[in-house]
């Protein structure tokens, strides 16, 4: 991520760079007391890796082949966004903040890949309160709860083509999805597509129409039927859901396992050790209520 302050110097060209300087506030709203220059500051602006590479948007979306997307850092107006107790009842606060601080009007934040969106937040997270990143976690191994320090320096931008190529029973379709071939135990051939902010929207509405009519969650059941496209070449909808309520668990852990390996993400995994009893391993970065409204 190149801060685009110093593009010049290191003779980098960027997506846009033509586009004309984003332009800030008067801080001041004009002369102060007594005279003097307004105070004025235009906020920074930097550009973020996707971790798509734009691959997999459509004709017509603004990050259509686009490598990197244009943001502003955060400033008070962005915190105000983050603080407001009525968005954040109403759950719609970190989609204001990333509507926001992206440059190009033309995106919407629900059409952002999720692993792009994900990229996104973590360099707005840098450029407001630093890579360090203190928070809560519970070690895998004594179940014991314990402050730790994570680094967000350390998070780093997968593709997944490497990944894919490395997968014997996947391939890309060119079409911006991919094809899971072969299911253990049905043979089902599963074509699967990457999912963005709209579907965590749709999978976080299910959750809670469900708990509030006291339903059994069905998170997964949701999860797999959103990225799924196709299975066995049907598309309906209907059908889909159905088929994969009664997927055998085999074939839904297979079909999970390969999802996960070959989409475009943020790798925040990073190595943990539990001060209470000494287990060491890798962990994923949480994403908990310290990353944007850190105590200190």
């Amino acid at each position: 991520m190149a801060n685009r302050n110093n593009e010049d110097r290191m003779g980098v060209k960027h997506p846009n760079q033509d586009a004309p300087p984003t332009t800030g506030g008067n801080l001041a709203g004009g002369p102060p007391h007594g005279g003097g220059t307004p105070l004025t500051f235009i906020a920074p602006t930097e550009f973020v890796e996707l971790p798509s590479k734009g691959l997999y948007y459509p004709e017509g979306h603004p990050l259509h082949g686009e490598t990197a997307i244009e943001i502003k850092h955060m400033t008070t107006r962005e915190e105000d966004i983050l603080t407001s107790q009525a968005l954040l009842r109403q759950g719609k606060a970190l989609n204001r903040f990333v509507r926001a601080i992206i440059s190009d009007p033309r995106i919407d934040p629900d059409s952002l890949i999720i692993g792009d969106k994900n990229a996104v937040l973590v360099a707005a997270r840098k450029s407001g309160y630093g890579s360090e990143y203190v928070t809560k976690v519970t070690c895998p191994s004594c179940q014991t709860q314990v402050s730790h320090e994570f680094s967000l320096d350390e998070a780093n931008a997968t593709d997944g083509i490497e990944e894919l190529e490395n997968e014997e029973n996947c391939e890309a379709t060119g079409n911006g999805t991919f094809l899971i071939k072969t299911l253990p135990v049905t043979g089902w051939n599963v074509e699967v597509r990457p999912l963005t902010g709209a579907d965590e929207k749709t999978l976080t509405a299910s959750v809670e129409a469900r708990k509030k009519r006291k339903l059994p969650e069905d998170m997964l059941t949701t999860q797999l039927a959103l990225f799924t496209v196709s299975i066995q070449g049907v598309t309906d909808r209907m059908q889909i859901t159905e088929a994969v309520r009664a997927m055998p668990a085999k074939d839904s852990r297979t079909l999970r396992q390969a999802y996960q390996r070959i989409m475009p993400n943020l790798d925040l995994t990073q190595h943990f050790e539990c001060p209470e009893c000494n287990h060491a391993g890798d962990m994923e970065v949480p994403f908990t209520t310290d990353f944007f409204w850190p105590k200190q």
